[in-house]
């Protein structure tokens, strides 16, 4: 159990899954591709919720005793979180909800009068076309959004409010 654990540990630190290893490991246990997945995905899962929500590995051992799991795999799987608990939560903060980096925003504003099927519409419809830093370094991505007088007045208010508490902060 431990060495599984520090398979899945170095997955969610970024450092890869050998599956190989992992099947090696479970191969006693006649796990079957699906239940190898399942494993890791269980595992990760765990690992993740427990550092994100900072649980103390004795507090996790006695949750997860009282879900069913022996003690002997509590103990091991208790031990590898507690050896890496830091570690994966400085990981998970790095990771966790990054934004791109907003380069320009354009807008424009189509104010439709009427139209084929209706003979009077007068109804504005905004068009936003936000440019970010892409994926790779030095490229970029254009989103574009087209949104209606009513939402774009919602989206600027709490644009204004995300904007206040920033300033708070700071």
């Amino acid at each position: 159990m431990k060495l599984l654990c520090a398979q899945v540990l170095k997955d969610l630190l970024g450092e890869g899954i050998d599956y190989d290893k992992v099947a090696k490991l479970t191969a006693d246990a006649k796990f079957e591709s699906g239940d190898i997945k399942a494993s890791v995905a269980v595992l990760s899962f765990i690992f993740s919720s427990a550092a994100k929500h900072d649980v103390d590995s004795e507090s996790l051992s006695s949750e997860l005793q009282q879900l069913g799991l022996p003690k002997e795999h509590t103990t091991g799987l208790c031990k590898s979180y507690e050896d890496k608990h830091s570690v994966l939560q400085d990981n998970l903060r790095e990771t966790s909800l990054r934004f791109r980096r907003l380069d320009s925003i354009s807008w424009r504003v189509d104010y439709t009068l009427s139209s084929s099927e209706l003979r009077e519409v007068n109804e504005p419809l905004i068009h936003l076309k936000l440019q970010t830093h892409g994926a790779e370094p030095g490229s970029s991505e254009t989103t574009v959004v087209s949104v209606s007088a009513d939402k774009f007045r919602v989206l600027l208010t709490e644009l204004k409010q995300a904007q206040a508490m920033m300033n708070a902060l700071q």
